[in-house]
């Protein structure tokens, strides 16, 4: 139905949606050296990373976000045979943080979205009839966090305003809103093909890669980019990102924001016209293939 929401949860193995709050909800909670939980959660990760955590934690190790891919991060499918996501990967042959130190996390400053929300948990809604996603937010309470039994009374917005999340979030929202497009979209726009997942993932996690196909003769030849915003992605990684957003709600949901070449456009026709006889030949569409046809 147009009005169901889906909903983008941290508690993917349960059924049962957990109690929702708002902002004004009062916790209590404290995680700090010494408390007797101490290390447990980074000991035994499952951390999802988002593309600013990734911008975040490749410039802090000065390392090219291929790189830090490569080392420190697995992929996994949010969805069956569709678009991936990616995950903290453990130690070699445990399952701790890599950044784990007996004092604490090594990278603290620039530690992910999920470990600063904890035991706070985001959840994002978005109805098909609606272009922007609502937040509601959930409490984690596991076993072993001894977090929840010090006395520190604080409200969920204050104890977000505390771990700096505001700036991860509102850097994350043209993420969000992809991801709840694409699952909420379902089976109307087809089963994403793998040029159109590689892309996404690209786009997302890759800047630096994504930023060589933006300078590459074939991109430029299809889009016309204003002078102000080539500057702004080439020198700038979180510009860079933010247009991965505006590229991929481009390419596979027709949002257009980025103007086309006309030459371009009369080209991919052609080719589009082309694609599709062969689709009808061969009784196969995927409209994902479709839409990344002018790249």
């Amino acid at each position: 139905m147009a009005d169901t929401p889906h909903i983008e949860s941290p508690f993917p193995s349960s059924p049962v949606m957990p109690k929702l709050f708002d902002g004004g909800k009062t916790i209590s909670f404290s995680c700090h050296k010494g408390i007797g939980c101490w290390n447990a959660c980074c000991a035994n990760i499952d951390i999802t990373l988002t593309p600013y955590d990734v911008l975040r934690l490749k410039t802090r190790l000065e390392m090219t976000s291929s790189d830090f891919l490569r080392q420190y991060t697995v992929p996994y499918e949010l969805e069956k045979d569709g678009i991936a996501g990616i995950k903290f990967k453990p130690v070699e042959g445990g399952t701790a943080c890599q950044f784990m130190r007996p004092e604490g996390c090594s990278v603290y400053e620039d530690r992910p979205t999920a470990c600063r929300y904890y035991p706070v948990a985001l959840i994002s809604m978005r109805r098909q009839d609606e272009y922007t996603d609502t937040s509601s937010y959930a409490l984690v309470k596991e076993p072993h966090c001894k977090g929840h039994e010090v006395e520190r009374p604080l409200t969920i917005d204050e104890y977000r305003q505390e771990q700096g999340v505001a700036e991860y979030d509102d850097q994350s929202r043209g993420w969000r809103q992809l991801i709840l497009k694409k699952m909420s979209s379902g089976p109307t726009i087809g089963k994403p093909s793998l040029r159109s997942r590689q892309m996404y993932f690209m786009a997302c996690y890759d800047v630096d890669l994504f930023r060589e196909f933006v300078r590459s003769e074939g991109f430029q030849n299809a889009f016309e980019l204003d002078e102000e915003t080539s500057r702004q992605v080439m020198e700038d990684d979180v510009a860079m990102m933010q247009f991965g957003f505006r590229f991929l709600k481009q390419v596979l949901f027709g949002e257009v924001t980025i103007p086309t070449r006309e030459d371009a456009v009369r080209v991919r026709e052609q080719r589009l016209r082309e694609l599709h006889e062969l689709q009808i030949k061969r009784r196969v569409y995927d409209p994902a293939d479709e839409a990344l046809e002018y790249i």
